[in-house]
């Protein structure tokens, strides 16, 4: 079986930097790939092959040197494969002309392709992030079958220098991971399980649910210095009465959505099929609106257009002022945080909560695909509950 090592060949002017090669061995026969890496001979480790330089520019080059490393690894595996013979010559050739395989960037370009026909932009957009970061730590790319349980920590670590949090960093993760399983499953690079010691769960984070009289007092609020914010409150309402109906589905409900006095839909981001029953608060604020989508196919004027990309960016820019607008009904409630357009969806299944409602109608409410996402929303309902407890115990120290 072919080896690889890595060799620093010294510069003929002394003083000057050296340039890194890899030795390829196999059969006794050697042959060099020279590399555009060039470094002073003092700043390597012949015997570990590896830099001693800790600075940006060697973790720069280390990354590049294991990169390679793997992909001629990977070339040697895959020629050992297929039980034939094959020269250092071939492996050199098969190195230096990396386009016959696929490569990480160039497949992840594929998935986003085929999301965009699939109509899914949201997770385009996001396997776009997710992409352009990858490939500013690769510096352009590499072959999809050097892909190792290296690169991922080193990708970890890159994240984690630039200052991401453990759910930004599982984010990008996460969306790696799928387009290398998806590359598994295609049988273009074999499982190594490259994931496994980096994080790519969800943290518990703070959600910020309001009170039910929170709510109460919303819906009173006189609007009538700022009647643009009116259609921005009566949607948030909407939302919360409809079992905290995410924003994206409400800017899509079609007029065909609510019929017999029940509202179905589709959730864009689970597909899940929701039944809610339209209560009459509810249809008051449909009907408000009435006169303003007479000539188009939904419910509410948030969208003009039918054509799905069209009607994407649309939202985009809707959720943005929705935001906007809500942060400034918070102010108008001298709320300590601003709501924004979760608040209602956390908001609603900690009311239910409340109310005693068990967590599996809850996040049969909510349209969950497991109970497990639910508890992440009633953390802080939870978490009180158990103070509350505790403030009882300790009070009977006193007594």
């Amino acid at each position: 079986m072919a080896t690889i090592k890595v060799k620093v060949r010294p510069s003929s002017v002394q003083g000057k930097v050296g340039t890194v090669f890899y030795q390829v061995t196999h059969r006794r026969i050697i042959r060099h790939i020279s590399t555009d890496l060039h470094i002073h001979p003092e700043d390597w480790d012949e015997y570990s092959q590896r830099m001693l330089s800790t600075d940006t520019d060697a973790i720069f080059f280390r990354n590049r040197i294991e990169r390679d490393v793997a992909l001629l690894n990977a070339i040697v595996k895959k020629m050992e494969a297929l039980e034939r013979p094959y020269s250092t010559d071939d492996v050199v050739r098969q190195f230096r002309t990396p386009d016959k395989d696929v490569s990480v960037i160039s497949f992840m370009k594929e998935q986003i392709d085929y999301l965009r026909r699939c109509h899914r932009y949201g997770t385009a957009q996001n396997y776009e992030r997710a992409m352009r970061s990858f490939a500013e730590f690769l510096n352009g790319d590499i072959a999809i079958i050097a892909f190792n349980e290296q690169l991922v920590e080193n990708y970890n670590a890159y994240l984690l220098q630039r200052g991401l949090v453990r759910n930004s960093i599982s984010f990008y993760m996460r969306i790696i991971r799928a387009v290398y399983n998806k590359a598994v499953h295609r049988h273009i690079v074999e499982q190594t399980s490259p994931f496994r010691n980096v994080y790519t769960g969800i943290d518990k984070t703070k959600k910020r649910s309001v009170d039910e009289a929170i709510i109460a007092r919303l819906c009173k609020l006189d609007l009538t210095p700022k009647k643009y914010l009116e259609m921005t409150r009566d949607i948030f309402i909407f939302s919360y009465c409809a079992r905290g109906m995410a924003f994206v589905d409400i800017a899509f409900l079609k007029k065909k959505n609510i019929e017999n006095n029940l509202l179905c839909y589709s959730r864009h981001k689970t597909g899940q099929l929701i039944s809610v029953r339209m209560e009459p608060n509810m249809t008051k604020i449909v009907e408000k609106y009435a006169d303003f989508v007479k000539d188009t196919i939904y419910i509410f004027p948030i969208l003009i257009s039918s054509e799905t990309r069209d009607a994407y960016n649309q939202y985009r820019k809707a959720i943005n002022m929705y935001n906007r607008q809500l942060k400034e009904l918070s102010r108008m409630l001298s709320l300590p945080s601003a709501i924004t357009s979760y608040t209602a969806r956390h908001s609603w299944a900690n009311a239910a909560r409340k109310h005693n409602a068990p967590i599996s109608v809850i996040s049969a409410g909510l349209g969950h695909t497991s109970e497990q996402t639910t508890q992440i929303y009633l953390s802080s309902l939870e978490n009180s509950v158990i103070d509350a407890v505790n403030k009882g115990i300790i009070s009977k120290l006193y007594k």
